[in-house]
Order: structure tokens, then C-alpha cells, then sequence
């Protein structure tokens, strides 16, 4: 992810991965004949991810097309993300536990697949960085050094690990560094490999847009029926999925429980088979 990214992430505040979710949603409109438009009725509301995701994809309208007769509306949008509803008093969020994530999209351009070639393909994306500007992060972080033990059980295995490098990342020791100019750059490489781990978020959003399979780490602060794949393994510990938005020692207590052998074994056997 680039500095840029970074920044209008945190100006947004909302992550990259709602718009890969919004993606699946448009998944089907231009087959017919339809470009989904996302915002309230009346006008197209993207934030700050939205272009960058959106780019290529000829499923959804951009701000401007509003009037345009192959419109159709979705109310999937900054403010209204449909999975939760904010819970102002409890300063949590409240699960839609009858949502389900479709997987998405992403168009890539020529540049962005000469780029990820030039990586190779086969390898496992390993993720252990949840964004700290979120104030949930703490109840999504797995401990760094069970992701550093899984990688190097995996690179024992013979495997080839590799992370992408960015502002504020938590670089795993002996683990490859791939230098991605953007999001896209790095959801372009994950389309190459062979597994993806790591948190529910951005990455695992995107590995499921290019069908790579994952074991993602949910914890118990949100549930994995809401918006896990089930090209995935979702590993929670829990079923009382808190959305809470402080630091949470419910939540520390269910990623705690999530083993080194429970992440590496579900790696190993998607590996293996």
C-alpha cells in the first residue's frame, strides 16, 4: 500500500475492503445491460477507496452518471455498509447476521499484471498487520510472533512466504518483501499465489475477489458468516462477536485462543491438497 492509500484510508475512515465487498454486489450488471450505482437514490457516493477499487470495472457507475438510463441503485455506501449498524451507545458495532459477502472484482491493467509476472505465482501472501488506525485494530491483531512461527513452518515445508511491504508494516523475520506500489499492484500479486493468511480485512476481501484461497483469522469480533468466503478457512474462537470499536478483553482473550497449529495446519492442508 502506498503512503497516499494510507493517508486517504485514514481520511475516509473506512477501509479498502468495503469496497471490494461492494464490488461482489455490482458482480453480473453490465451481462445485464445494468451499471450499479452506489449512493442514496439521487447521487453516487464513493470515498476516498472507492476509485481505485471501482477502476476498470464496468459493473458500476461512477459519480456523474446519475441521470444515465442504464442505472441501477444500490444504497451500499459510506455511512450505510449494510453488514452492521453502528450502535452508538455501546460504541460497538451491531452485526447483520443475514448479510453474506459475494466475492468481488478487480480489473487489473496491463501495467499492474507485468508487474505481478515479474513476482511469480505459488507462494503464500502472509499478512500479520492490522491498520492501527482503526480503533478496533487491537480486537482483530493476532499476535505477530504466531505469524512469524507459522511462515517459518510453512518455509520448512518448503513453501515460498512472502509479504507485502508498506508504511507501518510489521515485517516478519526471514520472510520475502514484495515493494507494491499500491493496493491494486498487491491484490495484482495475490492473484498469482497459491494461499493467502492473515486478518479478515482488505487482503482477505481481495484474495477472495481473485479466487485464492485463505486462512483468515477472525477472532471473535466479527463473524466469519458475515464476511467470510467460504473458499476460505475462517478461524474464530467464539461465537459472541462484540464489534466493539476500544479495545477489548473479550476480544484479546478469543485471538489469544487461536493457535499457532490451528493456522498452520488448515495452511499446511490447502497446500497439500
Amino acid at each position: 500500500m502506498t503512503p497516499n492509500a494510507a493517508r486517504e484510508g485514514r481520511e475516509a475512515k473506512i477501509g479498502i475492503g468495503d469496497n471490494v465487498i461492494a464490488t461482489g454486489l455490482a458482480r453480473g450488471a453490465a451481462a445485464r445491460g445494468k451499471r450499479i450505482a452506489f449512493g442514496d437514490g439521487k447521487r453516487i457516493i464513493w470515498d476516498h477507496n472507492s476509485e481505485p477499487i471501482f477502476r476498470g470495472n464496468p459493473n458500476i457507475a461512477p459519480p456523474g452518471s446519475e441521470r444515465d438510463s442504464d442505472i441501477e441503485w444500490n444504497p451500499f455506501r459510506k455511512g450505510n455498509r449494510l453488514y452492521n449498524e453502528h450502535d452508538v451507545p455501546g460504541n460497538r458495532w451491531r452485526w447483520n447476521m443475514n448479510w453474506r459477502c459475494t466475492p468481488g472484482e478487480l480489473f487489473f491493467s496491463g501495467e499492474e499484471l507485468v508487474f505481478a509476472r515479474k513476482v511469480g505465482a505459488g507462494f503464500v501472501v502472509i499478512e500479520p498487520h492490522i491498520e492501527a488506525w482503526k480503533s478496533c485494530a487491537p480486537n482483530k491483531q493476532w499476535p505477530r510472533d504466531r505469524f512469524a512461527e507459522v511462515a517459518r513452518r510453512l518455509k520448512k515445508d518448503g513453501a515460498r512466504v512472502v509479504q507485502f511491504s508498506y508504511p507501518n508494516a510489521m515485517p516478519l523475520p526471514d520472510v520475502e518483501s514484495i515493494a507494491t506500489p499500491s493496493f491494486r499492484h498487491a491484490a495484482a500479486v495475490l492473484a498469482n499465489a497459491a494461499l493467502y493468511v492473515g486478518p479478515e480485512g482488505g487482503l482477505h476481501h481481495a484474495a477472495a475477489a481473485v479466487g485464492v484461497k485463505g486462512v483468515v483469522i477472525f477472532g471473535s469480533w466479527i463473524p466469519p458468516e458475515v464476511t467470510g468466503y467460504d473458499m476460505h478457512v475462517n478461524i474464530g474462537s467464539d461465537t459472541r462477536y462484540c464489534g466493539s470499536l476500544s479495545a477489548c478483553p473479550h476480544c484479546r482473550r478469543a485471538l489469544d485462543a487461536i493457535t499457532v497449529e490451528q493456522v498452520y495446519e488448515a495452511a499446511a492442508s490447502i497446500l497439500g491438497g
